[in-house]
């Protein structure tokens, strides 16, 4: 992850810098020091995320995307609470300072925004970033992944006060529902490997899965890694506004899923730093160390795999649209729809082979 160069406060798109001085002043004294300034950290394509300098100690603000509407803006909530309520868990997240509905005030950004301590570390994105760690830095940083992921699954939501954060039954069946209104709003093409996996995943579907804490884009570019050479270590877990309570295997399918997204589409949808040559382990030792944690045996994740390929797909497929409706800006859209057959195709053959 970059951060944009600093901008004069005026300038900062989404975040008047001013009236964040003077909340924070208000609000949080102890932290005022002087001038803010900001910057807004690329890599993200949802909430937008920006550097706060000046303060007592380094800040971050978290903010819906622009043109965000007030329907949607329980997802920042959303996320502060469950980072402040794993605080004191194993799972590494930032201290939380504050969460501000400034939808009516407009005097920081007009929205519900939250504000965090900043976590030192590096949030790995591309291989060149792998040459600050050595193969066994490397092998360790997915291990311990792995173990954070474990850690999140065996925590009892009501003892973390997250009881009522999601319903847990009925999951599955409403994650595939949701995917297949998002496909047919999407509709410009056949897609007939795409619709084949979408039936394949309605009559397949795993019966009484487990329920947990689900983060919802389990990842390695979702993760602070502090250290360096071979002793680096994950100090923060990032990116929280897709989390509730689910079947906890969705989080592992969609980390294996984006563990070899390279192999499967080739870097042409994400950038990605996992390189096995490099040293990171294979994705089987991960689940394996899953296991180990959680004290439990890990089912086939055909399924799960299946699901994950599916759901990136159908986000490619509703890129590829917006792209045909010329309502796409930047480069890099054209390719886009050349994702969904491979995507669909790798789907169908976790859950026929039924593979890790």
């Amino acid at each position: 992850m970059t951060d944009s160069p600093a901008t004069p406060a005026s300038a900062v798109p989404g975040l008047d810098v001013g009236g964040l001085e003077a909340w924070l002043r208000e609000a949080h004294p102890q932290l005022a020091a002087g001038a803010l300034t900001a910057r807004l950290i690329t890599g993200g394509k949802s909430n937008l995320t920006y550097r706060i300098d000046g303060a007592r100690i380094p800040l971050v603000l978290r903010r819906p995307p622009l043109g965000h509407v007030l329907a949607t803006a329980h997802d920042m909530a959303r996320e502060h609470r469950v980072i402040s309520a794993l605080a004191d868990s194993a799972v590494p997240v930032p201290p939380t300072v504050a969460i501000v509905d400034d939808t009516a005030d407009a005097r920081v950004t007009g929205t519900p925004f939250f504000v965090m301590e900043l976590v030192d570390g590096s949030v790995l994105a591309r291989p060149a970033q792998n040459a600050a760690f050595t193969p066994a830095g490397l092998h360790a940083i997915g291990i311990e992944l792995a173990e954070i992921l474990a850690e999140l699954h065996s925590v009892d939501p009501a003892s973390v006060g997250l009881d009522d954060f999601g319903r847990g039954a009925g999951y599955l069946e409403r994650q595939l529902r949701t995917w297949r209104r998002q496909l047919d709003s999407s509709r410009s093409r056949e897609t007939p490997a795409l619709d084949e996996l979408q039936d394949a995943l309605g009559e397949r579907m795993p019966d009484n899965p487990r329920s947990g804490l689900v983060h919802g884009d389990y990842r390695l570019d979702n993760a602070i890694v502090a250290g360096e050479g071979d002793s680096p270590r994950i100090a923060a877990i990032l990116d929280w506004e897709m989390s509730t309570i689910g079947d906890p295997l969705v989080d592992l399918g969609v980390f294996g899923m984006y563990w070899n997204i390279d192999e499967l589409t080739g870097g042409r949808l994400f950038d990605s730093a996992v390189d096995l040559a490099a040293g990171y382990p294979a994705f089987d030792e991960l689940v394996d160390a899953y296991a180990a944690r959680t004290g439990r045996p890990v089912p086939d994740l055909g399924w799960y795999r299946g699901f994950a390929a599916y759901k990136l797909a159908v986000i490619a497929e509703g890129i590829h649209y917006r792209y045909q409706q010329n309502e796409t800006v930047g480069d890099g859209f054209a390719h886009i729809g050349a994702m969904v057959e491979p995507l669909a195709t790798d789907g169908l053959a976790r859950i026929t082979l039924r593979r890790n």
